[in-house]
């Protein structure tokens, strides 16, 4: 039953891995609603005031809200509405929709009803694609985007949102000409009725004759402009006119939101964002199929391209690294195995712990839906080595005792049924407590809120379930098999003495620790002053929240001046794609500029986004790094900031920056704020580390503001809403109808001709409709002048904010936030109403870190009476955990010669060296307890005890430690980044608390059973 219930466990374990889910990270997405409102070419403080407080103020407040934030530019309105971890999305969206409602009636008149953003999140941008030709115009490869590749990339299940940007986008035009309308008598209401149904069908019901049933249908719908030119407007003197006597009706690029380019060349780009918990790699198989057989259909000339940015290729990438690292840390375990136990038998049976172990923690990710990521295998990969420890003990104790036993005279010996039972039943509580211990050592992982949570609480699952399942399968399978493979004579006959390894090793130690036995005194010491070295370098290291990754692509952000024009934009950016690839590393770059229609996360006029692509050469990344920022700094006027793709989005999704630091000022002057802002950027620009330092641009952006004069308006009977209605169509355009073209619909707008709409003079000599019926010029109504006003606004919890971002460089993030925290407080004054806030990767790595050591604190308190409950003894539990200052010090040093930053990970690396460190305390204490009954004396019960169980000491101790190998060398690999610091501090805690623990517990059991034995003796003779 028990090998039918292994077989079952490694069958059922193959099937469930190769049908679950494959990401890079655990959904990390924090649950957020993107509200969504076109505000019609509204400036930014009309947006601010009219459309984004009112929602605010609607959906602060709400249930689980734990923060808002907004942004108000010109013609739009965003609010993120970010609720507690672990909200339900769904529910989210419910209780802003609700609250949605309750807006009716207050906002403007001709804003359109805000939207909720499809569900999906930075995090979710899984594919960028680009599209290019040598021949076919921007207009038709636009519309190529939008009429076919779009639809099916929605078409594709797993799809939440399809954003495009660059090319022209297809619209109809009617340009009217204000002085032809004059000629002709005809007002600007006409005009737009008659655009209302310039392109309509009608439906006249159904004729019934001849046994026959006709559909009645007035067509009236066309796309040709000749045919909606002659469209009537009215009759003057039984004279009709017609549309193109007054305006021109033309196809005409949209007036441009954005331009995308790839690799200094102008594309359309689309990006591509998936729903909730689907798998990236089949979904983007997928739409990678779809889109071959779509590239068969579309003209010769015109290029798809999905390597821009593919989250795809670092998933595999990851995966891939990580799975190598559990491989080689296998063949490391493999060949420790075999030098100790010299018998392929017990090698056997001490591996098969590992598979059956990681298809027991596979199951269970699956149970708990949860999916393979480079988390849940480092779990995996970082317990590989202790999978086999429980084995290892068990098969080490009973193939100890049963050549022991075949040692014996044949009537003395016992059935071979018996000593597998009891040499099993002899270490089963020490291992029992040695893994649970281990399980307790890791619970304030689970305490981890937030984002951080999200992310390593898969790694503690999957290490937890793994041992878990190892320990079961050391006390059923391991024993089983010990007696099925290791009870024969003949197999006994060939392994009656221990390896040559084995004996040298034992004899070695057994000479060294009588040597510490007789220097107990000095061998203390030096273990106590090396541990306080330990300590004060561990006080003098730095701290970050996690390491950097290495992702193979860049994601850099570039912020020209406000008010700079999209066109001079789009020429800044080409100049930064040119000089990057210029660049021998860089291999690609893909820039969008300005915003994206149905874009929650896209950028102003005046921003642009880079992606950037690169392959490392000899001289190494810090140089190309360098190199990169040396050359942003060469373009003028442009502030830029340089991250990651998936680094940069946690960071905007922990902060809403895209960067590692957000100082943010909240205040209620935008002009003040960036005075504030620029002191701020110039008090902290000179600390050592600090990269990126930007100020957000919320400057006032030039502004011709139409100021309607009432007296005049009145004198010449133009109501104001006329006079806004006038100016709204005339110079923004109004959408009046769709024009269709088969399947496909375009916009007909209705607006004045260019003579009008591109320059201030043309603004004034427009014709407003007088009361009369005739027309006046613009400039006699109103005051046409050049001003300024906001671009754009942020704000968050109902606060204007401005942030000053930063990236931090070959330094620890703690460090550089205590140094700024100081220069701000020395150089920096705030006014009255005026505060700052700090945001980032500190905030998250601060709060876990707090979590982490009081969690941390609470679980070596379990620890101890775990302890105490198997030994029933305060002193000799405490001995035990001598060995978690013993382990400090290896793993101190070993984050100090690596990187010398103490991250998230490192800590979580220390709680797993506390668990395992234990182990070979309980072995050598309990094994101690148990030959007490042999009668020895205290320095051969010491001496003896310690040899006995030197083997299963270092063969736990190497197999965990060594199996770590692979990936504290290879964290610079992709997926490994997160792992590997863990990895170096278990493999150098190892090292010494196995060193240590070999000598420090013998001598410290040796002195307190020695005191203890003088106080019973001083007992009796009194």
């Amino acid at each position: 039953m028990v090998l039918l219930g292994a077989a079952i466990l490694m069958l059922g374990g193959l099937y469930t891995a190769n049908n679950m889910d494959v990401d890079v990270f655990p959904d990390l997405t924090a649950p957020t609603v993107v509200v969504m409102t076109d505000a019609h070419g509204m400036a930014a403080e009309e947006v601010e005031r009219l459309v984004t407080f009112p929602i605010e103020t609607a959906v602060n407040g709400a249930t689980d809200v734990r923060r808002v934030r907004s942004a108000s530019s010109h013609g739009f309105s965003f609010v993120w509405v970010e609720f507690d971890w672990g909200t339900d999305v769904f529910r989210a969206r419910q209780i802003v929709s609700e609250k949605l409602v309750t807006l009716a009636g207050q906002l403007p008149l001709g804003i359109s009803q805000p939207v909720l953003a499809p569900q999906s999140s930075v995090m979710g941008e899984i594919l960028f694609i680009g599209l290019q030709s040598d021949s076919t115009d921007k207009m038709t490869l636009r519309t190529i985007a939008d009429w076919q590749v779009k639809p099916l990339l929605l078409a594709t299940g797993g799809v939440s949102q399809v954003t495009i940007i660059g090319g022209d986008y297809k619209q109809y035009k009617v340009l009217a000409d204000p002085h032809k309308m004059m000629h002709y008598g005809v007002t600007l209401d006409e005009l737009a009725n008659v655009c209302r149904g310039i392109s309509q069908n009608s439906t006249g019901g159904v004729i019934r004759e001849y046994g026959n049933e006709y559909v009645v249908r007035g067509v009236g719908r066309s796309n040709d402009l000749v045919v909606l030119g002659n469209s009537l407007i009215r009759q003057n003197n039984g004279q009709p006119v017609y549309v193109y006597d007054v305006a021109d009706v033309v196809i005409e690029p949209a007036v441009k939101m954005g331009y995308a380019s790839q690799n200094a060349t102008p594309a359309v780009i689309l990006s591509i964002s998936k729903q909730p918990n689907t798998n990236t790699l089949e979904l983007t198989e997928r739409i990678e199929a779809n889109l071959q057989t779509l590239s068969e259909t579309l003209p010769a000339d015109v290029r798809l391209d999905t390597k821009i940015f593919r989250q795809a290729d670092f998933i595999e990438t990851s995966v891939n690294n990580v799975q190598r690292a559990l491989i080689e840390g296998g063949v490391f375990v493999v060949i420790i195995l075999f030098l100790f136990l010299g018998s392929f038998r017990t090698t056997v049976i001490s591996l098969l712990a590992i598979p059956l172990s990681l298809l027991g923690a596979v199951i269970t990710l699956k149970y708990l839906n949860l999916n393979i990521n480079t988390m849940s295998l480092g779990g995996m990969a970082i317990a590989i080595g202790s999978l086999v420890d429980d084995a290892i003990i068990d098969v080490e104790n009973v193939y100890k005792r049963l050549r022991q036993n075949h040692q014996l005279a044949k009537e003395k010996r016992e059935s071979t049924l018996t000593i597998v039972y009891e040499a099993s039943k002899e270490i089963r509580a020490s291992i029992l407590n040695a893994t649970l211990i281990i399980i307790v050592a890791f619970v304030p992982l689970f305490f981890l809120s937030g984002m951080e949570g999200r992310m390593l609480r898969p790694l503690g699952i999957a290490y937890i379930v793994a041992l878990f399942m190892s320990l079961i399968i050391a006390m059923t399978i391991t024993p089983l098999l010990c007696r099925l493979l290791l009870t024969g004579d003949n197999y006994l006959n060939r392994k009656e003495k221990d390896s040559r390894l084995t004996r040298f090793l034992q004899n070695g130690y057994q000479a060294s620790l009588h040597w510490a036995l007789r220097h107990k005194a000095g061998f203390l010491i030096v273990s106590v002053i090396v541990f306080v070295i330990s300590m004060g370098v561990l006080g003098t290291m730095g701290r970050s929240f996690l390491p950097e990754f290495n992702e193979g692509a860049l994601t850099i952000s570039a912020v020209s001046q406000p008010g700079v024009s999209l066109e001079k934009s789009n020429e800044l950016g080409n100049l930064i794609e040119t000089e990057l690839l210029d660049i021998p590393e860089v291999t690609s770059t893909a820039r969008r500029t300005g915003r994206g229609e149905l874009d929650e996360h896209s950028q102003t006029t005046n921003s642009a986004e880079i992606d950037v692509n690169f392959i490392v050469g000899e001289r190494g990344q810090e140089a190309f790094m360098a190199e990169v920022r040396h050359r942003l700094a060469n373009v003028p006027g442009v502030a830029t900031t340089v991250g990651q793709p998936l680094g940069h989005r946690i960071d905007h999704m922990l902060s809403g920056t895209r960067a590692n630091i957000a100082i943010k000022l909240f205040g209620q002057d935008l002009n003040q704020l960036f005075v504030l802002g620029n002191q701020l950027k110039a008090a902290i620009s000179d600390i050592e580390g600090l990269v990126d330092v930007n100020v957000e641009q919320q400057t006032e952006v030039p502004q011709i503001q139409i100021k309607a004069d009432r007296g005049k308006l009145a004198m010449y009977g133009i109501t104001l809403n006329e006079f806004n209605e006038f100016v709204d169509v005339a110079f923004a355009g109004e959408k009046l109808a769709d024009i269709y073209e088969g399947q496909q619909s375009y916009d007909l707008l209705l607006r004045f001709n260019h003579d009008y709409t591109n320059s201030i003079e043309g603004l004034k000599k427009a014709l407003i409709d007088a009361g009369d019926g005739k027309k006046v010029p613009l400039e006699e109504v109103a005051h046409i002048s050049s001003a300024a006003g906001p671009g754009i606004i942020t704000r968050e919890n109902v606060q204007r904010k401005l942030v000053v971002s930063a990236n931090v460089a070959e330094r620890d993030l703690r460090s550089v936030v205590n140094d700024i925290r100081e220069k701000v407080k020395q150089k920096v004054s705030l006014p009255d109403g005026y505060r700052i806030e700090y945001g980032g990767q500190f905030e998250s790595e601060a709060k876990a870190s707090q979590t982490l050591m009081l969690t941390s604190f609470m679980a070596i308190c379990i620890i101890f009476l775990l302890l105490y409950q198997e030994f029933k003894n305060m002193q000799l539990a405490a001995i035990i955990l001598i060995n978690l200052p013993l382990a400090l010090i290896g793993g101190v040093f070993a984050i100090k010669f690596t990187s010398g930053i103490v991250s998230i990970p490192a800590i979580i690396g220390f709680i797993t060296l506390f668990g395992i460190a234990t182990r070979n305390g309980i072995l050598l204490i309990s094994n101690y307890q148990h030959m007490k009954t042999d009668k020895l004396g205290l320095t051969d019960l010491v001496v003896h005890g310690s040899v006995d169980r030197l083997n299963p000491i270092l063969m736990t101790a190497l197999t965990a430690a060594l199996a770590l190998i692979p990936l504290a060398l290879n964290g610079d690999q992709p997926g490994n980044e997160i792992q590997s610091p863990m990895a170096k501090v278990i493999l150098g805690g190892l090292l010494t608390s196995t060193l240590l623990n070999m000598y420090v517990i013998p001598i410290v059991y040796y002195l307190l059973q020695k005191r203890k034995s003088a106080s019973e003796a001083k007992g009796g003779l009194l």
